[in-house]
């Protein structure tokens, strides 16, 4: 007799998750019913799993009937994770010393098993017009500059077996979506010094990145930002990073 129960599990794992996510992005406190709609699940079940998360101290109720929203155990979890992570902990000076000399956004990323960019670590800009990205998205590898400095550390033939499994999205005119083009954008790159996404997957968003290989896997830091501050200086804000990343690799 088959058992059903480790998909079951798995669901239930996602739906937790997706009850996170809806609470960060729609920021407010939110009634059964609504989550329910966000979930598209029956009230029944999202009600069982908002139950379990309260008793666990992670959901309160904000009033009768006014809605559910995190407690702060959920935020204290996540700093003591952080804090814990064994290369981020060493990496994030670095980072942050990137992020305070070039006035623009920093990203860590590293491909996940789709083979599309995660990003590990965000460091916001400090001026108001910023490209502003979040721990734990992903990207289409082709059209980003992580994943370009990401791919250049793969072999060729690896390279154009990864990019020739699935189509590549084009985001707009600026987006190159043949192996080749990539292929050749890779190369370019490598004899310039830096990987580029200069309005490839947004328009007038610009990054540079480097790969950086830290206990023996491969990462990749990139500085983001409005695109003519990115293509202001290019060489310099290079410059920066490439040695941003090999005071990194030296240091472990």
């Amino acid at each position: 007799m088959t058992s059903t129960k480790p998909d079951s599990n798995v669901k239930t794992a996602l739906r937790v998750i997706e009850i996170i996510e809806i609470f960060a992005r729609e920021a407010k406190p939110l009634a059964l019913s609504e989550i329910a709609r966000h979930l598209d699940a029956p009230v029944s079940s999202c009600l069982a799993l908002l139950r379990t998360l309260a008793s666990l101290g992670y959901l309160y109720e904000t009033g009768r009937r006014q809605g559910y929203y995190p407690t702060g155990r959920l935020l204290a979890m996540a700093q003591r994770i952080s804090r814990a992570d064994p290369i981020l902990e060493r990496v994030r000076p670095s980072l942050e010393e990137l992020r305070d000399t070039t006035s623009e956004t920093v990203v860590l990323g590293k491909l996940d098993q789709n083979d599309r960019v995660v990003y590990l670590e965000v460091l916001a800009s400090p001026h108001p017009i910023s490209y502003v990205g979040v721990a734990g998205s992903q990207r289409d590898i082709h059209a980003n500059s992580l994943g370009k400095a990401l791919l250049s550390t793969l072999d060729v033939q690896d390279r154009l077996k990864l990019l020739s499994a699935r189509p590549l999205q084009k985001h707009n005119e600026h987006t190159l979506i043949t192996p080749k083009a990539v292929e050749a954008n890779i190369q370019a790159s490598l004899e310039r010094g830096w990987f580029a996404n200069l309005g490839e997957s947004m328009d007038d968003v610009g990054a540079i990145a480097w790969p950086v290989r830290v206990l023996g896997n491969n990462y990749a830091i990139s500085i983001a930002g409005p695109l003519y501050r990115i293509e202001e200086h290019i060489d310099d804000k290079a410059k920066k990073l490439r040695a941003a990343c090999r005071f990194i690799e030296q240091s472990f």
